[in-house]
């Protein structure tokens, strides 16, 4: 991820004290470029798990594709909604509707993080998806080592709980998906992102 200044727009900030930006204006508009390969990879129906303000969420409906979207903050919910998007406030370790009948899920803009153990919750979705099922994940480039750490969210002189995160490059990523019974079988990378396809 690109090192921001912490007085540029809300990060994570790192126990270590490095600062990760977190791109608001991203995740608020429409999927850039180079996510069209991987919206083209989505087989319905398709849980976007951090959907955010569910630009993901939004597009798949748009070409037709069922999904649901799924947000552990309140403001992000909200904003899917304004969107149109479907979508429940929950973890993606909460019971979830159609669970063993998604065919695919979605883990971008670093969500393989969440929860600070990304083979926990790729068993996790193995656990949602049905038999044929696929995760659709970005991660970091080649270079970058599998890290976790505690981070909280910063915003000016806010400061949020610390929780934990994983940070997963494309380098590693063969191991943690064996770890959870999956492989990688696609791989794509433009503008400077990462994305894979993990099977079962």
């Amino acid at each position: 991820m690109i090192a921001a200044r912490a007085d540029s727009g809300p990060v994570l900030r790192t126990d270590d004290g490095g600062v990760i930006p977190l791109l608001v204006d991203r995740w608020r508009s429409s999927p850039p470029l180079e996510e069209d390969a991987v919206l083209a990879r989505a087989v319905g129906p398709v849980l976007d798990v951090g959907c955010g303000p569910g630009r993901h969420t939004q597009a798949l409906a748009e070409q037709g594709t069922v999904a649901l979207g799924i947000d552990t903050s309140p403001s992000a919910v909200d904003a899917a909604r304004r969107r149109g998007c479907a979508v429940l406030h929950r973890s993606v370790f909460d019971p979830l509707p159609r669970e063993g009948r998604w065919r695919s899920a979605f883990l971008i803009d670093g969500n393989i993080g969440i929860g600070g153990d990304a083979p926990r919750l790729l068993r996790r979705l193995r656990q949602v998806l049905a038999g044929d099922g696929r995760v659709l994940a970005e991660v970091e480039p080649p270079g970058r080592p599998n890290v976790v750490t505690l981070v909280r969210v910063e915003h000016g002189h806010r400061r949020g709980p610390w929780f934990p995160w994983a940070r997963v490059g494309i380098d590693g990523i063969d191991a943690i998906a064996r770890a959870a019974g999956l492989r990688a079988t696609w791989t794509h990378a433009q503008e400077g992102r990462w994305f894979v396809q993990l099977t079962s």
